[in-house]
């Protein structure tokens, strides 16, 4: 009979020594459990045979599929949590890690979108039937530009104008130096002189200083009728010019209509204002930095022109949100200051009027409800703002917050320091360039800033409903109101003032109608002409 083991119907299996390792544990006593070690091997059995191709190849696809696609959802929540609280982190614009532009604000690309319109262009060109000719001068005038940077810009401007209208030959103006901010500095010192002269050869004479033939003609002092028409210029005050040779107009804000001026003299107006009164080379090299910086990566950023300051609330006679003592403070300000002739105000009543500049805490409400994110840059071009709580309000909602003074070197500053006229025209820059520029009081910078951003291709410039803003605050204030109905009838109330093409709005007086240089439609801005053919 043969030996093997096929013949004697028995099989005998050699077992791997590591098997007899494996399948061996160690019970709590110290000593060695074999009994489970079959059950154990059945179950390791098992899932060999489902890690096998064959007959278990789909349960093995499907199993790994799935084990593939948990751990995924499990990396992917834990590094979105990461990321999420890193970048939550990141509130400076030198922050290593941020969301990149386009995800930051293409949530609502809306928000920035620029307004321009190719059915209008630029129509400032003077024709050559009214350039300047070869005859002689009427004589001369000297000005002295009252106010500050921006009412002098657009005063100097309508002198421009005023001596086109007369013939006249043109000294370069005499800058205020007594108004609030008593800056020292001279027309050379703000503005490319010689850039203006040039500029608007074509149109008057522009000196530096009156010839020797008249240097010792006593001029004679006027202050100009204020929102005079064409006719006081070329008749009136022509007579006066001729007879003395010299004329020094003492004041020169609102001193020339905004409408019913002949157009040749209108576009000369914003060829002045929006050309030929360039600042310096250096204030122009610096602002043009600044704006660089804010836009570093291609990021968008507000010129928040915040006027709560010191001389605006005391003249203004406003002072919500304010202690008693800073109440005070400006109202002793305001008596103070002689040529302000407003005395008593209700600084109450003025702001359900809508005629208060906006407090921080209302920018800031209103830069949410508008749906700017928390990340935005906010530039404030305005000078210090008033009140022991200053910017606190809109830098807890929006803690990107610059000025030309952070944003620019103490060295880069140094030249600037003590003239406020100059720094003003850093701000104007800023402003001018701006993605979005929003004005929370009308005032002469507001007024320019938004002329020439309209003027430049109706740049988005958000102009504030202030009386209804306010009323719908106060609502949400005392609980009349939620969040979201407030926000959705802020910007309701905006959806048609954010600087789209509106013609000027003539009024029954020049103090309450649309300024010129806030609006230059019509007059420098003109329809093409085949949208003027459809209209």
């Amino acid at each position: 009979m043969s030996n093997s083991p096929l013949a004697t119907g028995t099989i005998t299996t050699r077992r791997r020594p590591i098997d007899s390792v494996e399948y061996v544990e160690e019970n709590g006593n110290g000593k060695v459990n074999i009994g489970q070690h079959h059950h154990h091997r059945r179950i390791t059995s098992s899932v060999n045979s489902l890690m096998r191709p064959g007959r278990y190849l789909s349960r093995w696809i499907f199993g790994a599929l799935m084990l593939l696609m948990i751990s995924t959802m499990f990396v992917k929540i834990i590094l979105i949590h990461l990321f999420l609280r890193v970048n939550a982190t990141m509130t400076s614009h030198h922050d290593f890690l941020q969301l990149p532009p386009h995800v930051m604000h293409a949530q609502n690309s809306e928000i920035w979108a620029k307004l321009g319109s190719d059915k209008f262009y630029k129509c400032i060109d003077r024709s050559s039937i009214k350039t300047r000719g070869k005859s002689m001068s009427n004589g001369y005038i000297l000005v002295h530009a009252n106010g500050g940077l921006n009412q002098m810009r657009s005063g100097i401007s309508d002198m421009v104008a005023v001596a086109k209208l007369m013939n006249a030959s043109l000294v370069l103006p005499m800058l205020d130096h007594k108004s609030f901010w008593t800056d020292p500095s001279e027309f050379k010192d703000i503005f490319d002189w010689q850039h203006f002269r040039k500029s608007l050869e074509d149109d008057i004479e522009v000196l530096e200083s009156l010839p020797p033939s008249v240097a010792n003609v006593k001029p004679f002092l006027k202050a100009p009728v204020s929102w005079s028409k064409a006719s006081y210029y070329n008749r009136d005050i022509l007579k006066i010019l001729k007879r003395h040779k010299v004329i020094e107009f003492t004041h020169t804000d609102s001193r020339l209509a905004n409408n019913g001026i002949p157009d040749s003299i209108q576009k000369l107006r914003c060829h002045a204002m929006y050309e030929a009164i360039r600042f310096t080379e250096k204030i122009e090299q610096l602002g043009t930095k600044l704006v660089n910086r804010l836009k570093e990566n291609g990021e968008p950023y507000i010129a928040l022109h915040l006027r709560y300051e010191k001389d605006m609330l005391a003249f203004t006679g406003c002072n919500h949100n304010l202690t008693q003592k800073e109440a005070e403070e400006l109202r002793k300000l305001r008596y103070k200051t002689k040529h302000w002739k407003e005395k008593r105000i209700n600084g109450t009543e003025k702001r359900v009027l809508g005629l208060c500049p906006m407090t921080p805490r209302e920018a800031a409400i209103f830069l949410e409800s508008m749906e700017y994110p928390s990340n935005t840059k906010i530039c404030i071009v305005a000078g210090d703002i008033f009140g022991q709580n200053g910017l606190k309000a809109l830098q807890e909602r929006y803690p990107n917050v610059y000025y030309h003074s952070n944003l620019a070197t103490e060295q880069e500053l140094k030249p600037f320091m003590q003239r406020h006229n100059q720094l003003a025209a850093l701000d104007y820059i800023l402003a001018l360039h701006a993605d979005v520029f929003l004005y929370t009081y009308d005032g002469n910078m507001a007024k320019a800033v938004r002329g020439h951003r309209l003027f430049q291709g109706f740049w988005k410039t958000i102009n504030p409903d202030k009386q209804n803003f306010v009323r719908l605050m106060d609502g949400m204030d005392n609980k009349k109101l939620s969040w979201k109905e407030f926000a959705t009838q802020v910007r309701g109330l905006h959806v048609n003032r954010t600087g789209a093409p509106n013609a000027r709005v003539v009024g029954h007086s020049p103090k309450l109608e649309e300024n010129f240089y806030a609006n230059p439609f019509p007059g420098c801005i003109c329809l093409k002409p085949k949208h003027e053919k459809s209209r």
